[in-house]
């Protein structure tokens, strides 16, 4: 894991002096607790349902605005297998649900299966 990727706690939820939750937009509307701090996000396609299956297709989103990446501006994934970006310090944040299709749709397009989305905080 890199010097510049950091964890962050929870924080607990703010109070108004009445005692009562923020409504959503004061909480958003909050300065960030760490204004250095900014999110990449990786999608990974898989041959299989497997973290340990071959990349197949990715895409990169770079919150930290140093570099704008789009789909198919490499020729090589970023890594082999969702395992080696957990072994590299991404997160999981999401895998898609192992559904089968219905019978007579199997041919239909649909959602992606075999997706996995990771991501990082990285200081800018």
């Amino acid at each position: 894991m890199g010097d510049d990727t950091m964890m962050m706690q929870d924080a607990p939820l703010a109070e108004t002096p009445e005692g009562g939750l923020e409504t959503p937009e004061e909480s958003f509307a909050r300065p960030l607790a760490e204004p250095d701090v900014r999110q990449q996000v990786l999608v990974l396609q898989l041959a299989g349902s497997g973290l340990e299956a071959t990349v197949t297709g990715w895409s990169r989103y770079d919150g930290t605005g140093r570099s704008r990446p789009t789909m198919g501006d490499s020729d090589e994934p970023p890594y082999e297998t969702g395992v080696a970006a957990l072994v590299d310090g991404w997160r999981l944040l999401q895998a898609s649900q192992l559904l089968p299709p219905l019978p007579g749709h199997e041919h239909d397009t649909s959602y992606l299966p075999n997706e996995f989305w990771f991501t990082r905080l990285v200081r800018v």
